[in-house]
């Protein structure tokens, strides 16, 4: 997709990088416009870098190519992040006195504005009429984070994530082939604790379940994501469910299983968990130099939620996660087939986790293996994973 991303004069414009990286590891051709006031917080050579293409704010420059309305012309999506309160009060007000006030008055595509600036500003009643006026000429408006701003202060106010930005503005685009449909989506890692502040863990960041729940409500689903140690997500999703341990996701799987379409366990779930949990800290110096903790195993709450699925004859799409420690690609094919049929669900997304890769990134290399025999190697950013299985699952429920 033909992407121009505005950036305007704030603090937050270097995070403007992260936005352009994750577009273009998803196959977008990103054409970057930043203001002239953007260039005092960010480089052109960096933003030229990361997008492949020329950066050129100036709006009298290559005046015979009309480049103003060119722009906006072959843009299908225009992104501005981050948008500062007088680039809102400009925008709102047709002023069109720079190349991205021009592009954005000559383009017919989808746009989306992510604001970014301290509190008071935000709250000003200006700001609040722009914004309003805005999304009543149809401009997608999001509305700021809170947190940490520049100074010592906090509010609302902070440029929202990359992923919630990209998310927001592809969901301008996405084929709605997920509305009418319940996605419940498992991610991070479970904890399984020993004692009150020591557990058994995993490397898993979350992320890539992430992605897909983002990907999802995107494409017009109801998503419920239940989060492992990920922190929250509720701003992201229609319901989040946060949670520690393997009990946890199974308890929280089974209670919400007969009203979903699509289950999607892609969280990693601890196998084992202590036998007997310690109320009190474990102290070294009454136990000495080794210890010993019994493991029993978990459930296998996909297999037990197929077992449910198929026993009810429910009509859900079931997605299985398989993190392996493969030598080769068709040794990773090999034991994801084994795993599909063990755990009998409709589609299976395995990966080569071989010295940690993969945990923690922004990109993963996936093989997408459907029933029906169907198999999707992918490569890149978290979100082109999420978004090529989101096709298979589409398929799916056609």
């Amino acid at each position: 997709m033909r992407i121009v991303l505005g950036v305007t004069g704030g603090i937050a414009a270097y995070k403007a990088t992260t936005i352009i990286r994750q577009l273009t590891e998803a196959g977008h051709s990103v054409q970057v416009v930043p203001t002239q006031n953007a260039l005092r917080f960010i480089g052109a050579a960096t933003l030229e870098a990361l997008s492949h293409h020329a950066v050129d704010s100036d709006l009298y420059t290559d005046v015979a190519d009309v480049k103003h309305v060119q722009i906006g012309q072959n843009a299908e999506l225009i992104i501005v992040a981050p948008a500062t309160a007088s680039f809102l009060a400009r925008y709102a007000n047709g002023i069109a006195d720079d190349l991205l006030g021009n592009a954005l008055l000559a383009t017919k595509a989808p746009v989306l504005v992510a604001p970014a600036m301290h509190t008071e500003m935000w709250q000003h009643p200006a700001t609040m009429a722009n914004v309003a006026t805005l999304r009543a000429r149809g401009v997608s408006v999001l509305d700021p984070a809170s947190g940490r701003l520049t100074g010592e202060d906090s509010g609302p106010g902070r440029l929202p994530e990359a992923e919630e930005i990209i998310a927001a503005a592809l969901a301008l685009t996405n084929p709605q082939d997920l509305a009418g449909r319940t996605l419940l989506i498992t991610a991070g890692g479970t904890q399984e604790a020993i004692d009150p502040v020591r557990f058994i863990g995993n490397k898993s960041s979350g992320k890539q379940g992430l992605a897909i729940a983002r990907a999802a409500k995107a494409r017009g689903a109801k998503v419920c994501l239940i989060g492992a140690n990920i922190g929250d997500c509720s701003r992201e999703v229609d319901e989040f469910v946060p949670v520690t341990s393997a009990s946890e996701i199974e308890i929280a799987v089974n209670s919400r299983l007969d009203a979903t379409d699509v289950l999607v366990m892609a969280a990693a779930v601890s196998d084992y968990r202590v036998a007997e949990v310690s109320q009190h800290k474990l102290k070294r110096s009454e136990i000495g130099d080794e210890i010993t903790l019994k493991l029993i195993a978990n459930p296998d709450i996909l297999r037990s939620a197929q077992d449910r699925i198929d026993s009810q004859k429910l009509s859900t799409v079931t997605v299985g996660f398989a993190a392996e420690t493969a030598g080769s690609q068709q040794q990773l094919l090999e034991l994801a087939r084994i795993k599909l049929a063990t755990k009998g669900c409709d589609i299976l997304v395995a990966n080569d986790v071989s010295g940690g890769a993969v945990f923690g990134q922004d990109s993963n290399k996936v093989a997408i293996i459907a029933r029906n025999g169907d198999i999707n190697i992918v490569e890149g950013s978290k979100t082109l994973v999420a978004e090529r299985l989101l096709d298979s699952v589409a398929s799916a429920l056609a």
